[in-house]
């Protein structure tokens, strides 16, 4: 066995064994909502308190990344997407994609630097592009879900409980994310803190100006009196019609915007297949003869691409 094999099963062992230990830790029953509520808190933990699980290298890690305004971006991107990483974790999830990717192309590319960075650009992708999925996926889903909730809140309502009440039903009865996020609002209310700043931290870990019509008319009313359950039954209608408009065109542009991606990322998926395929044609396009034509004309495929996708998704991109 000689030493290209052997580095590329062992790359591809660390490689399942990082994706293994990935899923497990986002889907593990432990959760990060003490943690959060004292960076929301500006709680400060005990002198030589250690969470459990921790290790040295990531605590170091971890006090470096969360001082920076990057860290704090990770941070809310992290909980956004409701994945059970830290900031530290998450950067050396970056390293070591970037990392892998950059070896197993390096390998698979006849030992070519251009193939590491290409290795390493798409293992970089990789760990950016899986969390902004999962911040789509679970904002869809809460929007969904945003309409049952404010039905069972109206009905608490009006059967006499107060709004931290019905809160905290909807924590016990509605299904996640709506569950989870509503829990955390109750828990701060629970430690003192006002429901508008409550609220506030929900709003900022859930982006959806659906849920900010419902907040903004709850703060309202807790400052000018009201009828809640009125309010929040006709927003529930309203919000009812905004998915229902948004699933329609949504089906009528989804065409659209996967035709707008495949023809985005077939001439590079080309592009990079090639290159790993033969190599020699593709380098064709920095001779020294086509050197000025080549990269003119790479330069040039790569700004009409991006402008006809970007165009595409305009086009589909319909606000309700």
């Amino acid at each position: 066995m000689d030493l290209t094999t052997i580095l590329l099963v062992g790359g591809g062992i660390v490689l399942v064994l990082l994706i293994i230990g990935v899923v497990i830790t986002s889907k593990s029953d432990r959760t990060m909502v003490e943690e959060r509520l004292g960076k929301y808190l500006e709680e400060e933990k005990a002198p030589g308190a250690k969470e459990a699980g921790s290790t040295a290298l990531t605590d170091w890690v971890n006090k470096r990344v969360e001082k920076s305004s990057i860290g704090e971006r990770i941070a809310r991107d992290l909980a956004r997407a409701d994945l059970k990483l830290k900031p530290g974790e998450y950067i050396a999830l970056y390293v070591i994609t970037t990392m892998g990717g950059a070896l197993i192309a390096f390998m698979l590319g006849g030992r070519n630097p251009v193939s590491a960075i290409i290795g390493a650009a798409l293992g970089a992708l990789v760990p950016r592009w899986y969390v902004r999925r999962q911040k789509g996926r679970r904002l869809i889903r809460f929007n969904d879900q945003l309409p049952d909730m404010l039905n069972l809140m109206v009905n608490g309502l009006r059967a006499g409980y107060s709004t931290m009440q019905a809160m905290e039903a909807i924590s016990k009865e509605m299904p996640a994310p709506i569950c989870d996020e509503f829990r955390r609002v109750v828990q701060e209310m629970q430690l003192g803190i006002p429901m508008e700043r409550a609220l506030a931290n929900l709003l900022r870990r859930i982006p959806s100006e659906d849920l900010d019509f419902v907040i903004t008319a709850v703060n309202v009313q807790r400052e000018v009196g009201g009828n809640l359950a009125e309010i929040l039954d006709v927003i529930s209608y309203t919000i009812r019609e905004r998915i229902r408009i948004k699933g329609e065109i949504r089906v009528l542009t989804s065409q659209v915007m996967y035709s707008g991606k495949l023809l985005a990322l077939m001439p590079i998926a080309l592009l990079i297949l090639l290159w790993f395929i033969n190599p020699g044609y593709m380098m064709t396009f920095f001779t020294d003869g086509n050197l000025v034509c080549g990269v003119a004309s790479l330069v040039t495929a790569g700004f009409l691409i991006a402008i006809g996708y970007f165009v595409m998704t305009r086009i589909a991109n319909i606000e309700v």
